[in-house]
Parts: structure tokens; C-alpha cells; sequence
């Protein structure tokens, strides 16, 4: 029987943002561990785990310390001797924002290193969390351990949700990341794409298609769509739930993750999808406003309450 906690797997890297001349803000950040901020700021009751693989660096130690701080822990992860965390730096022209990675060697590549300790991290959680690019940082049989103890954490009872999160540049070719998708995608009771990526990675002609591709493989889906309509497949029915237009967006930085993160808080509070995704796209809503991917928690408390 699973638990309550939330567990999110994948890669927290050094951010830097909010360039003035030439000097820069740092911070943590990362697409599943934005979410999992987010999820954790709107579940203070849900123990928070971010699973991964840190360095021994002083960087590494610094994240941990973040973490802790902010009341998520790191499971059974492994601390890596020599390793050291990736890093991105983020170039805005307006609110629009354009990444800048060094991330080759990241700890965070060897989180499946140790079967034992993953499959450790994933347990009593209500809600286990991944990404495609947790998919893309792993080798081939680095990504069917995870899958394995993705899978063996539904099987004890966790709800698991998946972004697709297609990045080309992070995978061998196109072919390798769709083989990839499919796989977690058999693993997943919650999909939570978006239809740009899709369009890219799948060729879906429309938000539609991608939802009626999606339900077809996983019983609730809702494709995210920038500042269009979010749209919820759950079984034959297909519902859209509008954006909110921020007239003068700061930084778009984390907007869809911070939108997963409170669709999944909603749902595991009782919500049913519709009323999920309205309190999610409130909550994306109060990211694009601060610079950087994570907002304060209690302007995402108060984001997700309207």
C-alpha cells in the first residue's frame, strides 16, 4: 500500500538567472524538481523526496541544504565522490526565455546507479513524478532500471504522473526518445504533455490528437498548450479549461512545471481534473511573474487557493 509522500525523479541543476552586466543570480532548479516545489509548497502535510545523484562539491552540498531548508529531503540518493551538479543559465528577450546548459557529466546521470537505493527513494509515496528528460540523462540501462522501479512503485499502490518534456538536443536522435516516451508512457496513470513538444517529437496535428494518442495508453491526460486552452482526456471525453493571459509576463522560466505541480496537488487534495487544471493554470500564472523557475510558496498558496 503506498504511503503520503510525493517523490519527483530527475535533474536539479545550478541556475543562473536575472543577469545584471555581468553578474548573475543563482539559484536550484530543474523541470521535476520545480514541480516538485511547486507540489510541495500546495501538500505541506505530504513528506517531500527529490530523488537524484549529487556530488560531493561544495555546489551539490549547497542544493541539499536548499532542500532541507525547504523541507524536502533526498531519499536514499546517491552522493557521488568527484561528482558534481549541471548547470544552465537563462537568457530572457522579454519575458521569453532561451537556456544555456553544461551538463554532460552531472551527478544526476548516475540516480539509477543503484537499483536498491532507487527502488528505496519510491517507497510509501502516494505520488511518484518524472520527466523525459529524467528519460534523456540516462543511458539505456540506466532508464530500464528506473522504468523497473517506476513500475514497482505503481504496483505498491503510487499514482505515477509523467511529462513527455521533449528536449531533441538531450537524445540520440527522434526515434530513440519516442521508443523511450512510449515505454514510461506504460507505466503512467497521469500524462501531462505539452502539444508543442508533442507536435515535435509525435507529428500530432492538433492538441486534440495528442490527447486522443495519449488516452488511448493512459487513462487521464491534459495537454498543456502556453497560454491556449489546457485540454483533459479521461477516457472518450475531452474538456478544455482556459489559460490566464499576464499581460506583462517577467520570466515564463518553469511555467509548465509549476502548472503539473499544482494539477497533481489539486488531485491528490480530491479535486476532480477540471478544477485541477483551473487551480494549475493559476498557479503557472504567478511563476511567469518572478524571475527564475520557483515562486515563494505562499504566492503559490495563494495562487492555487484564487
Amino acid at each position: 500500500m503506498a504511503g503520503n509522500g510525493v517523490a519527483s525523479i530527475g535533474e536539479c541543476m545550478l541556475e543562473l538567472s536575472g543577469q545584471t552586466g555581468p553578474n548573475w543570480r543563482m539559484g536550484f532548479a530543474g523541470d521535476t524538481f520545480n514541480t516538485l516545489w511547486a507540489l510541495h509548497a500546495l501538500s505541506t502535510e505530504r513528506p517531500a523526496t527529490y530523488v537524484s545523484a549529487f556530488g560531493d562539491d561544495p555546489f551539490s552540498q549547497g542544493q541539499i541544504d536548499f532542500f532541507a531548508e525547504n523541507g524536502i529531503g533526498i531519499g536514499s540518493s546517491p552522493v557521488i565522490a568527484g561528482a558534481r551538479p549541471g548547470l544552465y543559465a537563462i537568457t530572457l528577450t522579454g519575458a521569453e526565455r532561451s537556456f544555456t546548459y553544461w551538463r554532460g557529466d552531472a551527478a544526476a546521470r548516475q540516480l539509477a546507479s543503484n537499483p536498491a537505493a532507487l527502488s528505496k527513494s519510491l517507497e510509501n509515496q502516494a505520488l511518484v513524478y518524472f520527466s523525459g528528460i529524467t528519460l534523456a540523462i540516462l543511458d539505456d540501462a540506466a532508464r530500464a532500471t528506473l522504468l523497473a522501479a517506476v513500475a514497482k512503485a505503481r504496483s505498491a499502490g503510487s499514482t505515477v504522473a509523467f511529462d513527455p518534456n521533449y528536449r531533441p538536443r538531450l537524445w540520440r536522435n527522434r526515434e530513440e526518445a519516442q521508443a523511450a516516451v512510449i515505454e514510461a508512457l506504460a507505466v503512467t496513470d497521469i500524462a501531462l504533455p505539452t502539444f508543442p513538444d508533442e507536435q515535435m517529437l509525435f507529428g500530432d496535428a492538433t492538441p486534440q490528437a495528442t490527447a486522443e494518442r495519449l488516452g488511448q495508453l493512459v487513462d487521464e491526460v491534459i495537454v498543456k498548450n502556453g497560454e491556449a486552452p489546457a485540454l483533459i482526456a479521461q477516457g472518450e471525453t475531452l474538456c478544455e479549461v482556459p489559460a490566464i493571459h499576464v499581460a506583462d509576463p517577467i520570466d515564463t522560466t518553469g511555467a509548465g512545471d509549476s502548472f503539473n505541480g499544482g494539477y497533481l496537488a489539486a488531485r491528490l487534495a480530491g479535486h476532480d481534473p477540471l478544477e485541477a487544471a483551473r487551480r494549475a493554470h493559476r498557479v503557472a500564472a504567478a511563476v511567469v511573474q518572478v524571475r527564475g523557475a520557483l515562486a515563494p510558496f505562499d504566492m503559490l498558496r495563494a495562487a492555487f487557493e484564487g
